[in-house]
């Protein structure tokens, strides 16, 4: 996640941000705060979901078994990660 990415989740939790007096910070009003760290949560609860749903297994090919078996732990995982959000 960049920098970009968490602004515009601050932006649609509705934290307000308004330009520093030297504008080379920014400053923020932290209204809504509790709803933008749902949203960075979520966001990287996804990326992590992702990752394990794109392991390439390709090197366990001669050993279809194992492959099988660790494709359904990575999505078990993956699904108890994105469970986290619905709790």
């Amino acid at each position: 996640m960049d920098r970009d990415d968490i602004i515009k989740m601050a932006k649609e939790a509705g934290i307000e941000f308004y330009p520093s007096p030297t504008n080379d910070v920014r400053f923020c009003l932290f209204k809504n705060l509790e709803r933008f760290a749902a949203l960075v949560a979520a966001h990287e609860r996804e990326a992590c979901a992702n990752l394990l749903l794109n392991v390439d297994l390709s090197s366990m090919d001669a050993d279809h078994r194992l492959q099988s078996w660790t494709a359904t732990v990575l999505l078990n995982f993956s699904a108890a990660i994105r469970a986290r959000g619905e709790q």
